[in-house]
């Protein structure tokens, strides 16, 4: 499955931003999908996962009751809503899939990856 990431940007402290990761290729296998993002220096962190149905989601504490996954099924498309934005969330946003049923919680566990869209949130 190959995704594309898009809906990065430069927003203020507070705002809002909605990302998109669109999938193509083997899009009738069960995935599950997440959003990892990584700051300059600091290591890979998954803030949201999703299992193949949509029904289960995981959030990292540091964007619990800000951001949430979502997913499109006809569109075969993942969506990372992002509200109250703060300028530690700046990062490069990359969705990411595996084949299976439960989510993962380590980035480690995907296989497949987007290329990644930069968020930046100034002050």
């Amino acid at each position: 499955v190959q995704l594309q990431a898009s809906g990065g940007g430069l927003v203020q402290a507070g705002a809002s931003l909605r990302l998109s990761c669109a999938a193509s290729g083997r899009t009738s296998s069960s995935y599950v999908m997440a959003w990892v993002r990584q700051a300059p220096g600091k290591e890979r962190e998954l803030v949201a996962a999703l299992n193949w149905s949509g029904s289960n989601k995981y959030y990292s504490d540091s964007v619990k009751g800000r951001f949430t996954i979502s997913k499109d099924n006809a569109e075969n498309t993942v969506y990372l809503q992002m509200n109250s934005l703060k300028p530690e969330d700046t990062a490069t946003y990359f969705c990411a899939a595996r084949l299976g049923y439960s989510y993962y919680r380590e980035p480690y566990e995907y296989a497949y990856w987007g290329q990644g869209t930069l968020v930046t949130v100034s002050s």
